[in-house]
């Protein structure tokens, strides 16, 4: 059934420029671009003028910059989520917002379809889709890159080339661009050999830690249950902290990850990202737990942090067992507020002190002068009933019983 109405997540870069007039004569109704403002630079007028330019019926554009770092950023950084030992998962926290208010748009203006501009080799189409499914599954989902004629990008150039459709790739700099308020990544083009090393002027949050700030910058983060509240005592909100912790942390080259990462859909891809005040964030935030946390809540909290990361990767934030491991991860952080303070200097971010009103840290218990909390003596019994199926064993292998 053909639909009457379609809501394109929209971002006038190449892709969905081009899908944006597919739709329009592939399927003949109205198409409505719908723009999710998550704090990436852009001209917002020029988007929308492009949009109505190239065919959209309306340009809807949404700030979501405090709802994406205060409901997604920060629930991925108190779970120290991190998929694969290297990637902060920038991208696939945005998706599933961006999907969650489109749907929303699609009942405003009575949509009866959504689409989006994913590839049907990437992430970004299961994030997506999941989420329509999750939200609203009766909304019909087109995706362009899975019925139409094209290849890859360079036919998409050649297409927007040939009717008149400016877009920000160019084949001299032919790399895909994500951006928002967490991190940029970069993929697809002169990255995709693995081997090659990622052009300097490529990177729009840092700078290269040679060319940082000669001279070490100190810092002071304060925690509220985990949630990052203020920087050197200023109070911020969510969007705005994060903002001004990009600035400074871009400026002495932090956050830069190269690595190749495994796909959902079963394909290895070369992601180059960098997450300036996200990475010093995640230090932070695991220095304060250090003081803060249990073990044991600790340790079976790291255990679920990679299928936790993997599902946010997946695109399953609204799947039920994700809403059961987020309020676990919240009760995990009950006690996680303090402060932590900072060195960063060339790339690196250095714990150099924390404190908390919720410490677990007895200076008392710790020293390893006289104390009267701890008796070494007790050490004892619990070491040897420790190894005792240690000694059982050996003890039978070696015949001694």
């Amino acid at each position: 059934m053909r639909p009457k109405k379609i809501v394109l997540a929209y971002s006038g870069g190449l892709d969905t420029s081009i899908i944006l007039k597919w739709l329009k004569e592939t399927y003949g109704c109205p198409v409505v671009a719908y723009c999710a403002n998550i704090g990436q630079e852009e001209d917002w007028e020029a988007v929308k003028e492009k949009g109505l330019a190239t065919g959209a019926e309306e340009v809807i554009i949404r700030d979501l910059r405090e709802e994406f770092v205060k409901d997604f950023v920060f629930p991925a950084l108190k779970a120290n989520a991190v998929y694969e030992g290297g990637y902060l998962l920038g991208t696939s926290l945005a998706r599933p917002l961006i999907a969650k208010e489109q749907v929303k748009i699609a009942k405003e203006v009575g949509a009866d379809a959504v689409a989006h501009g994913a590839t049907g080799k990437g992430n970004d189409q299961v994030r997506f889709e999941l989420t329509y499914m999750a939200l609203a599954p009766d909304l019909k989902i087109i995706a362009p890159w899975r019925e139409w004629e094209f290849k890859g990008r360079e036919d998409l150039i050649a297409f927007a080339e040939k009717h008149g459709i400016p877009v920000p790739v160019t084949k001299e700099k032919p790399y895909s661009i994500d951006a928002n308020l967490f991190h940029t990544s970069y993929e697809g083009g002169i990255l995709e050999d693995p081997w090659q090393e990622p052009p300097d002027n490529m990177f729009q949050m840092t700078v290269s830690p040679e060319k940082a700030k000669d001279e070490p910058e100190y810092l002071e983060i304060y925690f509220e249950e985990g949630e990052p509240r203020a920087i050197n005592g200023e109070e911020l909100t969510p969007a705005a902290l994060l903002e001004k912790l990009n600035k400074i942390a871009g400026a002495h080259g932090i956050g830069r990850v190269d690595m190749v990462e495994n796909r959902f859909v079963g394909i290895k891809s070369r992601g180059v990202y960098e997450t300036p005040g996200g990475t010093v964030l995640h230090v932070a935030h695991r220095a304060l737990e250090h003081l803060t946390m249990d073990r044991e809540v600790m340790h079976l909290r790291d255990s679920l942090m990679p299928r936790f990361a993997e599902m946010i990767y997946y695109g399953f934030w609204y799947a039920p067992e994700m809403q059961a491991l987020v309020a676990f991860i919240n009760e995990s952080q009950k006690n996680v507020t303090g402060t932590v303070r900072l060195k960063l200097y060339k790339g690196n971010v250095m714990v150099v002190g924390r404190k908390s009103p919720k410490s677990l840290y007895l200076q008392e218990l710790a020293t390893f002068e006289a104390d009267t909390l701890y008796n070494q003596k007790d050490a004892e019994g619990f070491i040897k009933l420790q190894g005792l199926r240690l000694k059982v064993k050996a003890m039978i292998e070696k015949k001694l019983i």
